[in-house]
């Protein structure tokens, strides 16, 4: 299928914009939807990109249409179809770069889906496929088999032994972009999630990406280590029938992302019926007994231009699908403000694997959406539903220390890491603890003179070394009885003694409030 095809079509109502013959009759080998700002290393040669263009504005316009184009050529996208809904028309800004840089640009109307012209391409591939010599496609039998396990329900490891049997079974792997194993031929070795999402990265052998409803995180990926070994027509018919059985796999889990949700609600509430709560565990597909472990994770995007399509939730079930202790199963809900729980069903002595899991898997993730940073907080196990809603509150409080301690870096924290005052005080909500800091500190805080200042210093070297005089004096290049007399300073100003263990511990935590 040729750029100029998808103009041709009347059902989409699209509009050239700019783009020659030469352009145009260039041949389209998939559809890659993005609003990211530099979506170069999620592009593939011979793409369309869809873009609604969320990632613009009149500010810095034509900067950031120059750099979005600009990855668009360097990556080898064959055209550029953007959304007039967000601006109401195409920028001029836009049009200009793609002259530059030669990328034929087409405008789609608001009232036509980016789901109508992917389906349009793959349509029109699979058609095309299927007329081509066998020589360079799959066998007619072969087809017709393939189309019968699908109707069947096949899994994706079957359709993948189907397919490729044929064709001497090379080494191949269908991947997600965080580089989870789906499925692999018999002759392709046990790939760890590190080295295949590393294969992804570099590119290298014959990588194509399989199209459905997928997300920055779970997005699959058919991947051929040595390239040449089949024909390209072949993979791209094989691609868009592992795309078909995506899309029906994930509408068939459409219920179960509900009760997850439900499920999430029904825990994020106050003391929810043990019946009520049991019921929601069973259609959530998740045993009515326990152990259980809670994962609360959190995604904050870094840049105005992130890709909002993708979710803590979404993010959080590939995190868990990387983990063979959740064979047991587990519920994923998202939740206001870019929360998402998740309850995970596991044998009683695999109750470690859970945070151990995450914290490995988590870098994969992160790397899928760099703009876009991920925390998780994993509680204690809880043996019975009654105890879901206490581990509901360790997961929450282990990821408020998560973001307090690590706001630059994804990062996943359990309640062991709770192991300091520091760490204790990171999950207590930042109001509380300013609250806390002002009622112990304020006398010293709310004064701008320098003499206080110097008061507070003196006062986190006085404990930081054990309330010893000496050491502190000589810490500070001062005179032992200069230390005296600011700690009586400070004594009197805060109403604490620090001759007394609990007001050292207010005042400590107080500085670590700051």
């Amino acid at each position: 299928m040729h750029v100029e095809h998808l103009l041709r079509l009347d059902r989409l109502d699209l509009a050239l914009v700019w783009g020659d013959r030469a352009l145009l009759e260039q041949e389209i080998s998939a559809v890659t939807a993005t609003d990211l700002a530099d979506p170069a290393r999620f592009l593939q040669p011979g793409e369309i990109v869809l873009s609604g263009l969320v990632w613009w504005s009149q500010e810095d316009g034509r900067d950031k249409a120059e750099r979005f184009v600009c990855a668009l050529r360097e990556a080898g996208a064959v055209a550029l179809l953007a959304g007039e809904e967000t601006h109401g028309s195409v920028p001029a800004e836009l049009a200009d770069a793609c002259r530059r840089h030669r990328i034929a640009l087409l405008a789609v109307p608001a009232h036509t889906s980016f789901r109508t012209i992917t389906e349009a391409v793959y349509l029109r591939q699979w058609g095309e496929l299927s007329r081509r010599p066998t020589d360079h496609a799959l066998p007619e039998n072969v087809r017709a088999e393939l189309g019968r396990e699908l109707e069947r329900g096949a899994t994706a490891q079957e359709l993948l032994t189907g397919a490729f049997g044929h064709l001497g079974t090379p080494r191949c792997y269908l991947l997600t972009a965080a580089g989870r194993t789906v499925a692999r031929s018999a002759t392709a070795e046990v790939l760890p999630a590190p080295r295949a999402a590393g294969a992804l990265r570099a590119a290298r052998g014959m990588t194509l990406r399989v199209e459905a409803d997928d997300t920055a995180y779970d997005a699959w990926y058919l991947h051929l280590p040595e390239e040449g070994q089949t024909p390209p027509r072949a993979v791209q018919e094989i691609a868009a029938l592992l795309g078909r059985h995506r899309r029906r796999r994930d509408r068939r889990r459409t219920a179960r992302k509900a009760a997850g949700k439900r499920l999430a609600e029904l825990l994020g509430g106050t003391h929810p019926d043990a019946n009520v709560l049991r019921e929601a565990l069973t259609s959530s597909g998740l045993p009515g007994s326990g152990p259980y472990t809670v994962v609360v994770a959190k995604r904050t995007t870094t840049d105005e231009t992130a890709d909002e399509t993708a979710s803590a939730g979404d993010a959080l079930t590939e995190a868990l699908n990387h983990l063979p202790s959740t064979s047991y199963g587990f519920a994923v809900g998202d939740r206001p403000g870019g929360e998402a729980m998740a309850v995970v069903a596991h044998p009683e002595d695999t109750a470690a694997d859970v945070r151990t899991g995450l914290a490995e898997v988590w870098p994969l993730l992160h790397a899928c959406q760099p703009d876009a940073l991920l925390h998780a907080g994993v509680s204690r196990p809880a043996a019975t539903p009654a105890d879901l809603p206490a581990a509901v509150g360790q997961a929450r409080y282990t990821l408020a220390a998560a973001r307090t301690a690590n706001p630059g870096a994804a990062h996943v924290s359990g309640t062991d890491d709770l192991s300091g005052l520091h760490l204790l005080l990171a999950g207590i909500p930042c109001d509380v603890r300013t609250v806390y800091r002002d009622t112990v500190l304020g006398p010293l805080l709310g004064d701008p003179r320098t003499s206080h200042t110097v008061l507070l210093e003196t006062l986190e070297v006085f404990l930081a070394h054990n309330c010893s005089w000496a050491r502190t004096a000589e810490a500070l290049h001062l005179h032992v009885n200069t230390v005296h007399y600011r700690i009586q300073r400070v004594e009197r100003l805060t109403g604490r003694d620090l001759s007394r263990l609990d007001h050292k511990l207010d005042l400590r935590a107080a500085l670590l409030c700051r």
